[in-house]
């Protein structure tokens, strides 16, 4: 088990992180969501042992992890850290980048880089240089380069950010389940909504230089404490001391709420409606296409108190 104790960190003059607290288990996915500067990154390293921390601790199965301060090369050799910039070698090969973490005495080495790149789909890439690949290439060699050596623990920030949605959403599937089936404990440092509602065990929301909410995806997503919260999964609306998402917000014949269409965006199943209630603009799904300037009424509808006002 990971544990995180009361950590704080400052850079020069700047406070970043302050009295940060979780644990996390192996095979568990944990999402970390927050602005961008609030700390996502930073915590990842601290974790790994880049950073060294004047207040708090980390802890792997009891045994405290210390950081650079104290190792000649910072890290540990159980744990993996994947940056945002891939740290690969753009003149050799995709297998040779892959086979630089595995031994050339493991007999099941060129089995373990025919797994892995089958895991980031680029088994085809095998024998290519890396500095022919594009962004999102050259980022699933590096996904699959931290997996070699098999961690326990794998550090991912932003994964996918480079990696179009065709490629990024088969590929999230096979990753995390290859992880869950590894029994490797997965923390993910991202703006992405499906990385963390769709995959993860538990999100922890950064704000402020401390965890503003935790819990998992259902949890946050349906109770957010904030419209910080609520606003890196949808649209959010404030709307009579309440926050509704704009599936929240229904169309009827006759309500107390009358609002007026100022524009459409056409989302693929359905439209996003923007409207003007009560000089706010709030925003609402719909089926069908609203013109401009249509006056219409809301039904809102309160998850938390299941019913509607």
């Amino acid at each position: 088990m990971l544990k995180v104790k009361n950590i704080s960190f400052s850079y020069p003059q700047v406070e970043v992180l302050k009295n940060i607290s979780f644990t996390a288990s192996k095979g568990n996915y944990i999402a970390i969501v927050g602005e961008s500067g609030c700390g996502k990154s930073t915590l990842l390293e601290i974790i790994y042992g880049l950073l060294h921390i004047e207040k708090g601790s980390v802890y792997w199965n009891d045994k405290l992890l210390l950081g650079p301060k104290h190792y000649l090369i910072p890290g540990e050799e159980f744990m993996k850290y994947l940056p945002q910039d891939f740290d690969l070698m753009p003149h050799t090969s995709v297998s040779e980048n892959i086979g630089k973490n595995l031994s050339y005495l493991n007999e099941n080495r060129e089995n373990r880089i025919t797994e892995l790149l089958e895991v980031v789909d680029m088994s085809e890439y095998l024998n290519v240089k890396v500095k022919h690949l594009s962004g999102g290439q050259k980022q699933r060699v590096a996904i699959a380069k931290v997996l070699a050596k098999q961690p326990e623990v794998l550090l991912l920030d932003e994964p996918f950010s480079h990696i179009d949605n065709f490629r990024k959403n088969k590929l999230r599937r096979t990753l995390f389940n290859y992880l869950k089936k590894q029994n490797v404990l997965c923390i993910v440092a991202t703006h992405d909504v499906t990385d963390a509602l769709s995959f993860a065990d538990e999100i922890i929301v950064l704000n402020n230089k401390n965890i503003e909410a935790k819990g998992t995806p259902e949890e946050i997503y349906n109770n957010p404490k904030s419209a910080y919260i609520a606003s890196f999964f949808n649209e959010i609306n404030e709307i009579d001391g309440k926050l509704f998402y704009p599936n929240q917000i229904k169309m009827v014949d006759k309500s107390n709420h009358k609002a007026t269409v100022t524009n459409t965006y056409f989302k693929g199943s359905n439209y996003l409606i923007e409207a003007n209630l009560n000089g706010k603009t709030i925003f609402f799904e719909n089926f069908q296409k609203l013109q401009i300037g249509l006056e219409i009424y809301l039904k809102l509808i309160s998850k938390k108190e299941n019913g509607s006002f």
